[in-house]
């Protein structure tokens, strides 16, 4: 399985998933612990989170997935979300809240 295959399939096989740098328990970078903090904060306690430091060939082919240049990169459903920053605005606006509610319906 090629990289781009093996990315669909992690996005498509679980309901939410994070690339991240590090891991929840321990984020590597300042977007990626705020990533898992807006996930907490909605009250998302199980999602894939996939530590992109770990395999380079991830890092690089996450990017050309979501044709986006930045970690971290969130999925709900299979669809791109966005990044931290991304993130943040949708959770401050109630929308981040109701579509991990859906995924998890």
């Amino acid at each position: 399985m090629d990289t781009q295959e093996l990315i669909k399939s992690q996005v498509t096989s679980n309901p939410v998933v994070l690339y991240m740098k590090g891991s929840p328990k321990f984020p590597q970078c300042g977007f990626s612990g705020l990533a898992v903090q807006i996930l907490q904060a909605c009250g998302l306690k199980d999602f894939a989170a996939i530590d992109v430091l770990a395999d380079p060939a991830i890092r690089e082919g996450i990017k050309v997935y979501a044709n986006w240049p930045t970690i971290p990169q969130l999925y709900i459903k299979g669809e791109f979300i966005g990044g931290a920053d991304i993130m943040r605005d949708l959770y401050q606006q109630g929308e981040l809240q109701n579509l991990l509610q859906e995924a998890q319906a």
